[in-house]
């Protein structure tokens, strides 16, 4: 079953904040209590009602309130979203629901009403009888909540097995029909993988297979499709949407995506400082907003529909000019296990070349699975490939080793896509913006330190950090920090594996401004992997289109997305979230 780890994150630096006014729905704002001394009864009612919701973190700098007196229905059958930057408490919000809080967490006072009984009274044994079976949770970040020594297929199975869904015998077969229907390819076969042999997008498919393995009343969806394409984005709502028809089920959705919460939502909730400070239906929220943190929201989100594409700066030509990167026929082949007798091996990256100059961007888009962050790991010297070859500033370091690869380091880093799994737990933040600099032994402990500040600062993150601990971080926060780090050595070039997919829309627009003032004043080099087109089109000099391994097309920003020649790049323009939300 999914772990342990998915209990969420400690929002913090919320601020005091004020009294706003909030447009949520009328209802009462208390509710009679429930007698919980009963385990709840699948055939009660299914609404979810939060009232008065106040959630705190006990830290070493004192308690801070992440949530204060939150109202929230789920209606059955309709998607309720909440948004809001990072650190709002809406993480916060979908945990409490399911009292899977960090154990440093507490719920100060309000109900959670799930059809008859008061969540926040249940003991721990009726709680059991409801995560999972009736309130399904698809938490934020796979690496962390599956288990890393298990096989997909047998996580699934387990879910089936615990709810008395599937017997031990037909529970690998049901658990891949799952899958399957989470929208894995090839479902026989990663069922019988690890986490780590998924990419980023297939492990948060097999999240939601576990989170709908039993068909529950209710899903909360923290960030579901922050690590996915959008093509792969839309089926997966799809299917999430065809339960609300088919089951009846209420999905409380979680994003930072106002164009996922545009198409998919009916209702929506906006927090800001751990308050709901405004609550409609969507259509009007997003056509009438009435609070001035909802219109910054709005204005800050990318979307193809109105962005125009820029050129962050101006690019140098091509012509006699040695390429920062070269890569020149990339091919790596992987093996997988045998499944019915089929392929041994796949090839996720094939026949791979392209070129990027120094103060260039190269983003890369695709599906999940299409060889996006295979390629980078190449370019950075992470994995080895099967053939081909990988040149930096004209040097051939395809096999390079011992001191060239450390220089290598040290001019090309990388900001991962999951800012949970790439940094230490056990460092502080400071520790961990300034461990470059320590092993490279740049500078002294007190410049060090001063950098450490100078880098927050520039990823809109306060100094009063320094001393926390990533634990104590939200996603979005994490990820602010994993951008810092990788720029404390003033790289040459930056791998940038979808840094902002677990950003909010205001933090997302401030960090692309980032990286593109970096680019202007040191003329760093990126490779961005995406697949958040609007994003891409913003930051870009040129765009590649990967798919199976391949790149099936390149070009300027302007004409791949107004012209697209081949058909997969325009089924991907096509499955853009929110472009008539505005309409």
């Amino acid at each position: 079953m999914v772990q342990a780890a998915m209990t969420g994150h400690v929002t913090n630096d919320l601020g005091t904040g004020e009294n706003v006014r909030t447009t949520p729905d009328t209802a009462p704002d208390t509710a009679p209590d429930i007698d919980a001394d009963t385990a709840p009864d699948p055939g009660q009612g299914d609404a979810l009602e939060i009232r008065g919701l106040s959630v705190s973190y006990r830290t070493r700098g004192g308690r801070v309130r992440a949530v204060r007196g939150v109202d929230l229905d789920v209606r059955p059958g309709e998607v309720t979203a909440v948004v809001g930057e990072s650190g709002s408490g809406k993480s916060t919000t979908a945990h409490a629901i399911t009292r899977l809080l960090a154990p440093n967490g507490s719920i100060d006072s309000g109900t959670i009403r799930f059809g008859r009984h008061d969540l926040t009274r249940l003991t721990e044994a009726e709680l059991r009888t409801v995560r999972g079976a009736r309130i399904g949770l698809v938490p934020q970040d796979p690496s962390v909540s599956l288990n890393p020594v298990k096989r997909i297929g047998e996580q699934v199975a387990e879910v089936l097995r615990i709810h008395g869904l599937a017997t031990r015998r037909s529970a690998p077969l049901d658990a891949i029909a799952v899958l399957d229907r989470a929208g894995l390819p090839d479902a026989a076969v990663r069922a019988r993988q690890y986490p780590h042999e998924l990419s980023g997008g297939m492990r948060q498919r097999a999240l939601i297979a576990i989170a709908i393995a039993a068909k529950p009343k209710l899903i909360i969806a923290d960030e579901p499709t922050s690590a996915l394409d959008v093509t792969v984005q839309r089926v997966i709502l799809d299917h999430l949407q065809s339960l609300t028809r088919e089951l009846g089920t209420g999905i409380l959705l979680v994003t930072h995506d106002l164009g996922v919460a545009a198409d998919r939502a009916q209702r929506l909730v906006v927090m800001s400082q751990g308050r709901v400070v405004e609550a409609g239906a969507t259509r009007d929220v997003l056509a009438d907003p009435q609070h001035e943190y909802t219109r910054k929201l709005l204005a800050s989100a990318p979307s193809l529909a109105t962005a125009r594409s820029r050129t962050p700066v101006s690019a140098p030509t091509d012509t006699g000019t040695v390429p920062l990167v070269e890569v020149r026929g990339a091919v790596k082949e992987f093996r997988l296990p045998r499944a019915g007798g089929g392929s041994r091996s796949v090839r996720a990256v094939d026949d791979v070349s392209f070129t990027l100059h120094r103060g260039q961007t190269l983003a890369l888009v695709g599906e999940s699975g299409s060889g996006k962050s295979t390629t980078a790991r190449l370019v950075l010297r992470l994995t080895d490939p099967t053939a081909g070859r990988v040149l930096f500033d004209g040097a051939d370091v395809t096999t390079a080793r011992g001191a060239r690869a450390r220089q290598l380091r040290r001019r090309a880093q990388l900001v991962y896509q999951n800012p949970y799994a790439s940094l230490d737990p056990r460092f502080s933040i400071g520790e961990v913006i300034t461990e470059p600099l320590r092993v490279f032994r740049v500078g002294d402990r007190a410049s060090r330190l001063s950098r450490a500040r100078d880098l927050l600062d520039r990823v809109a993150l306060p100094v009063s950090l320094l001393d926390r601990r990533p634990a104590e971080l939200s996603g979005g926060q994490r990820q602010r920090v994993a951008i810092a780090r990788a720029l404390a050595l003033s790289p040459d070039l930056v791998v940038c594996d979808e840094p902002v997919s677990a950003l909010d829309v205001s933090v997302q627009a401030q960090v692309l401004r980032l990286l593109g003032e970096l680019q202007a004043d040191t003329g760093v080099a990126y490779l961005f992997i995406s697949h958040d087109l609007a994003v891409v089109r913003q930051i870009a000099h040129r765009v590649a289109v990967m798919r199976a391994g391949r790149i099936v097309e390149t070009g300027a920003p302007e004409d791949l997305f107004t012209r697209p020649r081949h058909d997969y790049t325009r089924e991907l323009l096509a499955a853009i979230p929110g472009r008539t939300a505005k309409a």
